[in-house]
């Protein structure tokens, strides 16, 4: 795509989102609420990992929406099993460290909702081919695409701060062990997405942060929270990320979301493998005022096989970050809970 279409694409973008906030300029606005209080409660020492998995290219057997939907919702004291994290360090050991949470609102336990699910056939890619190659560096280095990062292991990632990179779990783990490539960065991932917390791959917690070795120099993209997709113009998510079909290209995409729960989104996004890790990110207003703000409100965690009506149907789904999971990531980033109250 040129520089011209891709002007006007963008503009586009801005503009749907711009006449949307004249008719509910309210209601297009980041919500500001307090997030619960992690802290940590014990740290043990753990044997190395094997470092011998393989990055996952697809996920089957997990529990999507309409299978949460008939869960209890979790208890505090199971959101704290499944936030405890391990820590893999650069020199190759690793910790577990359990977790409390405090001041945890009704609404941060995340409630599973019933969705009405449509039947679709294999969804990487729908039809028309919708992604777009940002291959001119005027774009490609610049603000929002710059915040896009290729991970080592074949997946992408985003920037959350000048050393952080979010992305995807199962780049990282397989769910028993950890991925080739990776025992060289500081890593910290959700004891929830461990075979063994759960009896499926918990796609919840499909998110991992990496620790760069020096500062980058990009600006990064801020973490956010919001109670229903429905609150952002036409439902319409963005992620970039290098797709495999297009090696050192990096491709970015908009669509609106299908079907969302409290942990889940469905999407009609285009993506290849290669994707997985991307930050799923809107553009809201800031309260009080006039200026539109990107935050990353989930990761991509790609092409899914999920349990529906006692089969399995394939859908493209991103972990949504909820008021728990942007507290823990938050302090994975400061370590220290008290910069981590306000989303």
């Amino acid at each position: 795509m040129g520089l011209a279409p891709l002007c006007l694409l963008l503009s586009l973008t801005v503009l749907g989102v711009a006449v949307g906030a004249v008719a509910e300029d309210d209601e297009y606005t980041w919500p500001q609420r307090k997030v619960p209080l992690v802290r940590d409660k014990r740290t043990v020492r753990l044997s190395s990992p094997g470092f011998t998995a393989e990055t996952q290219r697809e996920l089957r057997g997990t529990c999507g929406i309409e299978c949460q939907s008939r869960l209890p919702r979790p208890s505090v004291a199971d959101l704290e099993n499944l936030l405890s994290y391990e820590t893999v360090y650069e020199n190759g050991t690793r910790t577990l460290t359990e977790v409390s949470l405090r001041d945890v609102e009704e609404a941060a336990v995340a409630q599973n909702s019933s969705a009405r699910l449509l039947r679709r056939h294999r969804r990487e890619v729908y039809g028309t081919d919708s992604r777009f190659t940002i291959a001119d560096k005027h774009f490609s280095t610049n603000y929002p695409f710059s915040t896009t990062v290729k991970v080592s292991t074949g997946c992408s990632g985003i920037l959350v701060s000048p050393k952080h990179v979010l992305t995807a779990a199962h780049c990282i783990h397989d769910g028993q062990d950890y991925v080739k490539g990776v025992k060289r960065l500081r890593t910290q991932v959700p004891k929830g997405w461990f075979r063994g917390v759960s009896d499926e791959v918990a796609v919840d917690y499909d998110y991992a942060l990496l620790e760069l070795k020096r500062a980058h120099r990009q600006r990064h993209m801020d973490l956010g929270v919001i109670p229903s997709v429905r609150k952002v113009p036409a439902g319409r998510i963005h992620f970039s990320g290098f797709d495999d079909d297009r090696p050192g290209q990096l491709v970015y995409r908009f669509c609106s979301v299908s079907e969302e729960s409290g942990d889940l989104l469905y999407q009609y996004c285009d993506a290849q493998p290669g994707s997985s890790g991307s930050g799923v990110y809107v553009r809201l207003k800031e309260p009080g005022k006039r200026k539109w703000k990107r935050k990353i409100i989930g990761v991509f965690s790609g092409h899914h096989w999920v349990d529906v009506n006692g089969a399995q149907q394939d859908y493209n789904v991103a972990v949504r970050i909820t008021p728990a999971k942007y507290a823990q990531i938050c302090f994975w980033m400061h370590g220290d809970s008290s910069e981590c109250r306000d989303a």
